[in-house]
């Protein structure tokens, strides 16, 4: 790279041949008769784009550029950048460390505009750059969150300070709140940022002080933003009054659901409270109805995974269980089987509880205790129901592992998940639920064993040879070249983005069958599999670190 320290703008452009001297003189000339910067009079003439102009300022004063396309911004930075502020000086909020706050700029240099932020903050701005275009975009969808100025909801909060704490406030005043603006536009905000950011769960907690709103993104705990304490009430309040709960039930937990549509997308979420000692803590999982995402193809399978599950899925008769730990993707897995299944020609039934994804073409069963509608119960009624497929939402009990064995010998397809840590693993555990040896080795056709990891960030990952204690976890050489998490503005620094499943695909064969009926351990049929080619956990978690798509760092906190 060219070493620019010390030249002016106009030389630097030269340096990087986006203009001639020509078109410098011209401009230096011009310069002398106007007040604009000679970087503006060159991007009025078309002498250079602004990615040029960009490229020149960050080499010459050293501000970093940053690019706003996927920035996750925290709500409640409008506080400090008030609207109509961002748009009169062309800036967006970043995010606060300390006693500065950062600010993306088209004119890093606008000291006007510094003063009235830093006045309006009380915080010192720390400048980046970033494109006209990307800065007018982001204002739209940032502040446009909440339905309009989303800086005057926390305005608003401020100025309304109730005397009524959060668990005194009486039902007919709590009805009053909930319904004001500012209320409702909050929960807009803390929906639609949960929704842009994709959001698996938003958690909204109250403490001492104040309410802390998290959201999990790609598996992990963020924290997004903080309402004052006297906002608790009619936010706890709104949120459960929308989920179709009772707002005067406050000390004992309650689960409801919300529907609705963010532009254009259909968004499920399921809403759980909890009393804790600061008042109710409300967790909402957000499972979004786009179909898509339940493709075979969008699994993240290798291709001998792929043919292996394909080849589960195109028996006809049969168990296929997906083992894991609570949130490694096994319904996701599943669903994404019955999606491929589902045609005019089958009659598929599933039972869950809850159900999560709605697909058309399925008979979904929503399982409740309660109202005695329990698992075995529903599987017996489901049989007289003329299936072809099944879908169990969990094999809980010996009851419910004895019916899905009737339902595989009788010839139907029959899917399921089980919580064992490994593929072997789950074959122990349907022994131990009183199923016989020979009845598993007889109705189970495969089991697929996964974990969730997250995803390097394609942006900006970085490639380095791995140290001895990683060339020992991974059995690599010294020579072989891995990547690692960096942080970019497209991964809101975090170094990633998205999450994929690493896989372990256990197929029964005769010899398998035989060793289950003999009682043979699990160590012994471990064995026996991967001699005959089974990729394990821990495999396929190695072969996605060396083809750059998640870390080592990922795979050791899975623990496979």
């Amino acid at each position: 790279m060219i070493n620019h320290n010390g030249k002016r703008l106009g030389e630097i452009l030269l340096d990087l041949e986006y203009i001639d001297q020509k078109q410098l003189e011209e401009i230096l000339v011009e310069r002398e008769n106007s007040s604009k910067r000679v970087g503006e009079l060159l991007l009025e003439r078309q002498y250079i784009e602004e990615d040029e102009l960009i490229e020149a300022l960050e080499s010459q004063f050293g501000i970093s550029r940053v690019n706003l396309e996927n920035y996750n911004l925290k709500a409640d930075l409008v506080q400090y950048v008030p609207e109509n502020m961002a748009r009169h000086y062309n800036v967006v909020p970043l995010d606060i460390e300390e006693d500065k706050i950062k600010v993306a700029m088209t004119d890093p240099f606008d000291l006007i505009a510094i003063e009235d932020i830093e006045l309006a903050s009380g915080l010192k701005v720390d400048p980046y750059i970033a494109s006209e275009n990307d800065i007018k975009q982001t204002i739209n969808r940032f502040y446009a969150l909440g339905g309009g100025d989303a800086s005057e909801v926390f305005a608003s909060l401020s100025e309304t300070q109730e005397a009524e704490e959060a668990e005194e406030a009486s039902e007919s005043r709590l009805k009053k709140m909930i319904d004001d603006a500012p209320i409702v536009r909050l929960t807009n905000i803390i929906i639609g940022q949960a929704v842009q950011m994709r959001a698996s769960d938003i958690h909204i907690e109250p403490g001492t002080r104040n309410v802390r709103v998290r959201y999990r993104i790609d598996g992990v705990l963020r924290e997004n933003m903080t309402i004052p304490k006297h906002s608790q009430a009619p936010l706890i309040s709104r949120f459960k009054i929308i989920a179709n709960l009772d707002i005067t039930k406050r000390m004992i937990p309650q689960d409801g659901r919300i529907h609705l549509n963010f532009k254009g997308e259909e968004i499920n979420m399921r809403v759980s409270s909890l009393p804790t000692v600061h008042g109710e803590k409300i967790v909402i999982r957000l499972l979004t109805k786009d179909n898509n995402l339940l493709s075979l193809n969008n699994l993240g399978l290798s291709q001998k995974n792929y043919e292996n599950l394909m080849d589960l899925n195109n028996r006809p008769h049969g168990i296929i269980l997906a083992t894991g730990p609570t949130g490694s993707g096994k319904s996701t897995t599943l669903f994404a089987s019955l999606n491929y299944l589902n045609s005019k020609e089958q009659n598929i039934i599933t039972v869950e509880d809850p159900v999560e994804y709605q697909i058309e073409g399925l008979n979904q069963v929503q399982s409740h205790k309660k109202a005695g509608l329990t698992f075995a119960g529903t599987l017996r009624s489901i049989l007289r129901q003329d299936p072809d497929i099944i879908m169990i939402g969990e094999i809980r009990d010996e009851e419910t592992s004895e019916i899905a064995v009737r339902a595989a010998l009788t010839g139907h397809l029959v899917l399921s998940t089980l919580h064992t840590n490994d593929a072997v693993s789950a074959i122990t555990r349907m022994i131990d639920m009183g199923v016989p040896s020979y009845l598993v080795a007889s109705t189970v056709n495969g089991i697929i064993a996964q974990r969730l990891v997250r995803r390097l960030c394609s942006d900006c990952r970085e490639s380095y040879r791995p140290g001895p204690i990683e060339q020992e976890a991974l059995g690599l050489s010294e020579q072989e070249v891995i990547y690692r998490p960096r942080g970019c503005s497209q991964c809101s620094e975090i170094g990633y983005r998205g999450r994929l499943a690493i896989f372990e695909i256990l197929l029964l064969d005769d010899t398998l069958r035989e060793m289950i009926v003999r009682g043979r351990s699990e160590n012994e049929i471990k064995s026996y599999a991967r001699e005959h080619g089974l990729v394990t956990l821990r495999q396929d978690g190695i072969n996605k670190v060396q083809e750059g798509l998640t870390s080592y760092e990922e795979i050791m906190r899975i623990n496979i």
